[in-house]
């Protein structure tokens, strides 16, 4: 166990770029604030979770590595996105690392693995993932989510979708896991209230080269939804350009479908691509006014949702260690801290409803091209968005999570 340790502690230093000299000393000192990092860093979530890794990385470098006066530990581990090394290696981190914070992880599974970890081990835990019921019927009082719950943003865009756009009929592509699922049927519940029908519902591997068969199955109707993670959303639309149904079908995307950390790796076939998120690299806060050119700089690339996520985290967190003071390394008081928190971030102002998730400005984003790049431009905002919607919190929990079944597909074209 002692080589493993010194391993772990090694890796993750070098992979965050932290330096630590005398890292056993520090880690012993009583003042060092110990972090643990969970984020994907291979297969299709891959770019992800390199982002969010990198964007704690310059959190950290602009603050000499300290967060409210404390002197920061990381140790960063992969789970590779499954449940059982989500579950293990989080106990791990605080069995033997007594890490006092854990931040990410980058996935809905990851997230769901973790709730009986966390409260049994009273883990404070900043989430990037999206899991609907961590902060609903199942809320874990050991979590904050300052990004948005899988559906939160999907509201937002089918009412786009049917009131700004006017579609009436629109097919859901979506990946086959519970991001998908929950992203989807959030998409289709507001679309279908406002008026619409969802006339198709197609669902893929998460692991998917080829979306040939998916592309070819897509009705004639008024817009596409996409509810893709990593690099899916990629293939899918180049994929769909190849087929010739570019400006046949319009396409429309989830926070994540068309995320700058894929957008870059596109051209002509993403333009005029409508998607929704809390973030954008274009949006103009006087925080992100300094850390996208900064993480353009480094990078070579504008950040998205990981990086924001992962950043906004850390300023949340910050914003906690700030409010509870010396008491900081004291689970309960950290969690209360983190509830309590207004953090001025990347997205701008973030606060927690009761279960946990934040409540803030979602964007509505077009795809467009700007200095030489694609830029998820922001065409339009919505104030203050509850997980809820527009729904009594009450009468949204006591309807069933999200998923493939739920809510039923009734306007199905056979």
């Amino acid at each position: 166990m002692g080589n493993r340790r010194a391993f772990l502690q090694a890796t993750a230093a070098a992979g965050l770029g932290i330096a630590v000299p005398g890292l056993a000393q520090a880690q012993a000192a009583g003042d060092t604030f110990r972090i643990g990092l969970m984020a994907v860093k291979s297969g299709p979530l891959a770019s992800g979770g390199i982002d969010m890794e990198r964007a704690l990385n310059l959190f950290l470098a602009e603050r000499g590595q300290m967060m409210a006066g404390r002197k920061v530990q990381v140790f960063a581990v992969d789970a590779g996105g499954k449940a059982p090394e989500a579950r293990a290696k989080v106990a791990e981190l605080c069995e033997v690392q007594k890490i006092h914070a854990l931040l990410g992880p980058q996935t809905a599974i990851e997230l769901m693995a973790l709730d009986e970890v966390t409260r049994s081990h009273r883990l404070p835990l900043v989430s990037t993932a999206a899991a609907e019921d961590v902060t609903q019927r199942k809320a874990n009082p050991w979590l904050v989510r300052p990004t948005a719950s899988s559906a939160q943003t999907s509201h937002v865009l089918a009412d786009y979708c049917a009131r700004t756009l006017k579609y009436k009929r629109m097919a859901l592509v979506a990946d086959d896991f519970p991001y998908g699922h929950e992203t989807a049927a959030g998409f289709q519940r507001v679309f279908e209230e406002s008026g619409g029908r969802i006339v198709q519902k197609i669902y893929s591997p998460l692991v998917t080269p080829d979306y040939s068969d998916a592309v070819a199955q897509l009705r004639k109707v008024d817009g596409v939804f996409l509810a893709f993670a990593g690099s899916n959303g990629f293939r899918f639309i180049r994929q769909f350009a190849e087929a010739g149904l570019r400006g046949k079908l319009p396409l429309v995307g989830s926070m994540t479908s068309l995320d700058e950390s894929v957008l870059r790796n596109m051209g002509d076939e993403a333009l005029g691509i409508h998607t929704a998120s809390w973030y954008s690299a274009d949006l103009a806060t006087p925080a992100n006014a300094k850390f996208a050119p900064d993480f353009r700089k480094a990078h070579g690339y504008d950040p998205g949702f990981y990086a924001a996520a992962m950043y906004i985290s850390a300023e949340v967190l910050e914003s906690a260690l700030k409010s509870a003071g010396s008491a900081a390394s004291d689970p309960q008081a950290l969690m209360a801290a983190l509830r309590k928190a207004h953090a001025q971030t990347l997205r701008g102002a973030v606060r927690f409803d009761d279960y946990g998730n934040a409540v803030g400005d979602v964007h509505i984003r077009r795809v467009e091209r700007k200095e030489g790049r694609l830029v998820n431009a922001v065409v339009k905002t919505y104030p203050n968005v509850s997980q809820f919607w527009t729904h009594n919190a009450k009468q949204f929990l006591a309807n069933p999570v999200y998923s493939r079944e739920w809510p039923p597909a009734r306007n199905l074209e056979s």
